[in-house]
């Protein structure tokens, strides 16, 4: 049997992409700490936990190389796919390339990075500021609904959904979110991290909600409140829901 391959075309190609990804940020290396919380949480949300690639973030610990394998093994255990690892010094580099992970720098030293890379360029290749009255970022509409599979993103300003999000779709932004219209699935919002980036929907029954990588999922969320227009803000790193007025 012969394959038709076309030897002049292309095999694949490198594009930037914007995924949600989970981070679990480790307070502690201990394996067995780790289990059992992951446990509670597991038996909480089945669902959310099948298969879910997550980043390590170890920059709170001392020395997590020695744990690493063991952290992972756990993390597989309760169906956590570990992707990736966040912080550490060298050892923690060549301990997550042993175990076929990525790394990622401390967050600190990227933001350090990106400011040195944005000092050392000649003033005529750093972007020019907007125009008075223009906004610095682009922000996306969507006409209808967001069906279930689908994504849809806004990858620097905010996403406005003219219409609802079913179950098992996904809309995130780097700013706000606003869906006019009844959210289903899971909206994510200030994915780069912005602290100030909320929420905003005329009626609520999401599967997840997440400000900032902090987040909530449906059985956490107040009953009184399904149904209802609310709007969602980070308050000390947890998700507070209110009416929308």
């Amino acid at each position: 049997m012969s394959l038709n391959v076309d030897r002049a075309g292309t095999a694949f190609s490198f594009k930037g992409g914007m995924l949600p990804m989970t981070v679990m940020e480790l307070t502690s290396a201990d394996p067995e700490q780790i289990r059992e919380q992951l446990a509670g949480k597991v038996s909480q949300s089945p669902a959310f936990f099948q298969h879910t690639p997550v980043v390590l973030s170890v920059e709170k610990l001392a020395e997590p190389h020695l744990a690493l394998e063991r952290i992972c093994a756990v993390c597989r255990a309760h169906k956590l796919l570990p992707v990736a690892v966040r912080g550490g010094a060298d050892p923690v580099k060549q301990s997550a390339w042993a175990l076929g992970l990525g790394w990622f720098p401390p967050q600190e030293e990227r933001v350090r990075n990106l400011e040195s890379v944005s000092r050392s360029l000649p003033e005529e290749e750093l972007p020019s500021p907007a125009p008075a009255g223009m906004a610095p970022v682009a922000n996306r509409i969507h006409r209808g609904t967001v069906r279930s599979g689908q994504q849809v993103s806004a990858a620097e300003g905010d996403l406005i959904v003219l219409g609802s999000v079913n179950a098992g779709a996904e809309v995130l932004a780097g700013g706000n979110v606003h869906v006019y219209g009844a959210l289903r699935g899971r909206a994510l919002a200030g994915i780069h991290g912005d602290r100030e980036a909320g929420i905003f929907c005329h009626e609520l029954h999401a599967e997840l909600l997440s400000l900032a990588g902090n987040y909530k999922r449906l059985e956490d969320i107040d009953p009184q409140l399904l149904g209802t227009a609310v709007q969602v803000r980070l308050n000390d790193d947890q998700l507070a829901i209110a009416p929308l007025v």
